[in-house]
């Protein structure tokens, strides 16, 4: 049973994360600074709190643990804040990240998986993207995490830091067992915000933008449930340990849904209304963003067999319904 560190094992992917490294026999050490991240989803493996900018206590973690692996999910990921406050997301998110390479390279730690994302690639319209298709972000957040994958690739070069990186954009569902969920405050996810306005937790779902160049005039996403997500971490992670050389792989099912569609979806499995107002464009928002996934299915076999909008938001409803996080 091999330990291995999640940076942001107490957030939403990250805590899916560790249940699934949990079961692939593996011990996940929590590492979360609960800025945005909650204890109570910590349930798989120890606890370490602590900030990405805090070198030393990076060290100790390592030195305590000796991790074969790190999974850094831990980042700040709000698209209209990156764009109102660009120095908050180079610092938190490149100069956290280069920390934690520092000092898993320092510690002897040769294995690192990337939770980057499609923002990076920008807005190209009508593209599939591939994992060959060029990075052109269009906001803060996107540049972050394009940055850290040149710092990646810089240190493979220099301490032969292997690594796998995976992109991809809107996450969505929740763990079917219901052991843990999506709990953000404030929320800004689609999906839980549908669900809250249908449960009349608030007035209603803003739609932000109706004028896009789409047949419903809002935004496309590629969406891709938490379980299948982690799954190919755990899939990549295992590919590093078994030699694999560093890569790349999109994480999507190269079928985009409209807002407009996804808030149908809603309704067949809640049998409820959503209430809605429409609002403006968000600065940062792309029209489209659909990720092909060719590579992680052939390479790493992985399959996103629970990415369908039924399964995502029957699984966001359980949760929404029975589950929660208290500070």
């Amino acid at each position: 049973m091999a330990n291995v560190l999640v940076t942001g094992g107490a957030g939403y992917i990250g805590s899916h994360a560790c249940k699934v490294l949990a079961a692939a026999g593996h011990t996940p050490i929590t590492y979360d600074n609960l800025c945005t991240g909650w204890e109570d989803a910590v349930k798989f493996g120890p606890f370490e709190a602590g900030d990405l900018l805090d070198r030393p206590r990076l060290d100790a973690v390592f030195a305590q643990y000796n991790p074969v692996a790190v999974m850094h999910f831990a980042a700040l990921s709000q698209v209209g804040e990156s764009v109102t406050d660009p120095g908050l997301y180079w610092r938190n998110n490149v100069g956290g990240s280069l920390n934690l390479i520092e000092a898993a390279t320092a510690a002897g730690c040769e294995n690192f998986v990337f939770s980057s994302t499609c923002a990076t690639y920008g807005d190209q319209d009508g593209v599939t993207l591939t994992e060959d298709t060029a990075q052109h972000p269009i906001n803060a957040y996107g540049a972050s995490k394009r940055a850290v994958e040149d710092i990646l690739r810089n240190f493979e070069h220099s301490h032969g830091l292997r690594h796998v990186i995976f992109r991809y954009f809107n996450v969505a569902g929740a763990d079917p067992a219901g052991e843990i969920g999506e709990f953000h405050q404030p929320e800004t996810h689609l999906i839980p915000l549908m669900l809250d306005a249908i449960d009349g937790k608030r007035p209603a779902l803003t739609v932000f933008g109706t004028d896009y160049d789409t047949p419903d005039g809002t935004c496309i996403r590629d969406y891709v449930h938490v379980m299948d997500l982690v799954e190919a971490h755990v899939k990549g992670l295992e590919w590093l340990i078994d030699g694999g050389a560093p890569a790349v792989f999109n994480l999507g099912t190269g079928s985009g849904f409209s807002v407009r569609e996804v808030i149908d979806h809603s309704r067949a499995v809640t049998n409820k209304s959503v209430p809605i107002v429409e609002g403006a464009r968000r600065a940062g928002d792309c029209t489209k963003l659909v990720s092909g996934s060719d590579r992680a299915m052939s390479e790493l076999g992985w399959t996103p067999s629970r990415s369908t909008l039924e399964a995502m938001i029957t699984d966001a409803w359980r949760w929404h319904q029975n589950g929660h996080y208290d500070k």
